[in-house]
């Protein structure tokens, strides 16, 4: 792991502590799974609120949770960056170790469940739900996008990931999917 990557994680950790406490808690992924469903125009108590809570819980609870090393309840930054280098040991590994999370998170994004994400959804989602400024998702998609679709595709957005949470190289399109990264 380089100090570029710390960075990026540092940047994924506060769209995450949504309550900006300096933790990740189950409260923040409950947050997150609230703005999910509000981004949906759902309702909590729906089918959708319903499975959209699940999941994010069950993201707690294989993802965020075992990075607790101190067994209080909440990720500070240290905890998740080390749980982070613990967990993403090789980037040929990506299909195990993020692959399950980054399906979750296209489905979440993928509003109109058409396979793909279009610009709004990103803008959506990513503004709404992990607080990234507008002109930043726009030039974001922009650079995913590099096929010129208008969309991104699943495996479109599985390559988004892997580069974040694996890449080392600043001027990568996904280094600033959870906001801009001043390395």
């Amino acid at each position: 792991m380089t100090a570029f990557q710390d960075l990026k994680y540092a940047q994924w950790f506060r769209g995450a502590d949504v309550d900006g406490d300096g933790f990740i808690t189950q409260k923040d992924v409950r947050l997150m799974s609230g703005r999910y469903i509000a981004a949906r125009d759902t309702a909590p108590d729906s089918a959708t609120g319903r499975r959209l809570t699940e999941a994010m819980d069950d993201f707690w609870a294989h993802v965020i949770a075992p990075m607790d090393q101190d067994g209080d309840g909440k990720v500070d930054l240290r905890e998740m960056t080390e749980g982070f280098k613990r967990a993403l040991t090789d980037r040929a590994l990506a299909p195990q170790q993020t692959g399950p999370a980054t399906d979750l998170f296209f489905d979440l994004a993928d509003l109109n469940a058409d396979g793909v994400i279009d610009q709004a959804e990103f803008q959506q989602m990513f503004g709404r739900v992990a607080d990234v400024p507008g002109e930043d998702c726009a030039a974001v998609f922009a650079a995913l996008d590099r096929n010129g679709s208008g969309g991104l595709d699943r495996a479109e957005f599985h390559q988004a990931l892997q580069e974040f949470f694996y890449g080392t190289d600043p001027d990568a399109p996904a280094t600033h999917l959870f906001g801009r990264v001043d390395a």
